[in-house]
């Protein structure tokens, strides 16, 4: 699962409860990344003599070649597509700066992204986010356990939902590489679970996998938000910044906290949750939220696993 792992950690407790196997379930994510000595994810052929599996393979390079597909694909103009994923980045370090928990709370400009040092075209310096050390984890129980502890306010699970490739990504002609098929899947699934039928109209905040800035954008079409080939001008409106009609990675997301693997998952399910019981401080949404979503990818090559939640107010 990787990526993905924390959201999944989640699932099999809720799984759990929901089953009768346990009556109160913790999901936890952890990662000390710090403690690997590199400066980004460990890679499979470092310092393993004989081991040359992907060895010029790195994360930015493989979510870069994502970039220069989607704008093929759609006949985007470069300059475009840097300006939105510009856009994306002064948008998250924006809500970081909101965010006490948050690693990099310091806002940016969008002539700042576009004059960052180049890492992989058309990645820039702020289009990646870091790895860092954290934890996070979330206690599930059923709605009548909670109220018998004097919980009054619950959030509940409307959808979890898990897609793992076929080998599609990796193996057949007919992936082009400017998607992400997982994704896809696991939004129409959950979608279906939560009886969602307009995730546009909906959803009131979401938490994507924003590794790299392209990954957001393209996210907010494979989930079904904005109109293939479209997310650029929704990003650009903004109408997925905090006062905008869904607004994305609220809490700053994985470009002001780092990316603690295990932990990410979690950490935006808590935002979610944080959000519906109107208790995110001053970057609490002023309308109350319905519906938050989180969505993660996960595995290698190419992303090959995604999950995705669905949350909201218990009426019951």
């Amino acid at each position: 699962m990787v990526c993905a792992s924390g959201t999944e950690a989640f699932r099999g407790a809720v799984y759990a409860v929901a089953s009768g196997a346990a009556d109160i379930a913790l999901a936890l994510g952890v990662e000390k990344l710090k403690d690997t000595g590199y400066g980004g994810l460990p890679q499979r052929s470092r310092g393993v003599l004989n081991n040359m599996t992907w060895p010029n393979l790195s994360a930015p390079g493989s979510f870069a070649q994502l970039a220069a597909a989607y704008r093929a694909k759609h006949g985007v103009d470069a300059g475009d597509l840097k300006r939105a994923m510009a856009h994306i980045s002064v948008k998250s370090h924006d809500n970081g700066a909101r965010n006490p928990k948050a690693h990099l709370r310091n806002r940016i400009t969008v002539d700042t992204v576009l004059n960052a040092p180049m890492v992989a075209e058309p990645l820039g310096l702020y289009d990646c986010c870091g790895v860092s050390d954290g934890a996070a984890c979330a206690i599930v129980t059923t709605p009548e356990i909670a109220r018998s502890m004097g919980k009054r306010d619950i959030v509940a699970v409307k959808a979890l939902q898990l897609s793992v490739s076929n080998g599609l990504e990796a193996q057949h002609n007919s992936w082009d590489g400017s998607y992400f098929a997982t994704t896809r899947v696991a939004s129409t699934r959950a979608y279906q679970e939560a009886d969602v039928r307009n995730p546009r109209e909906e959803l009131s905040l979401i938490e994507v996998h924003d590794c790299f800035s392209v990954t957001e954008l393209v996210t907010m079409e494979d989930l079904h938000i904005s109109p293939e080939g479209r997310a650029i001008n929704d990003v650009l409106d903004g109408f997925y910044d905090a006062t905008g009609n869904v607004p994305c990675q609220i809490d700053g997301g994985l470009k002001c906290f780092g990316h603690p693997i295990g932990a990410s998952g979690l950490r935006m399910i808590y935002e979610i949750y944080l959000q519906m019981l109107g208790r995110a401080g001053e970057r609490q949404r002023k309308d109350a939220p319905r519906l938050g979503l989180t969505h993660n990818l996960g595995g290698f090559p190419h992303q090959n696993v995604c999950s995705v939640s669905i949350v909201g107010r218990y009426e019951g």
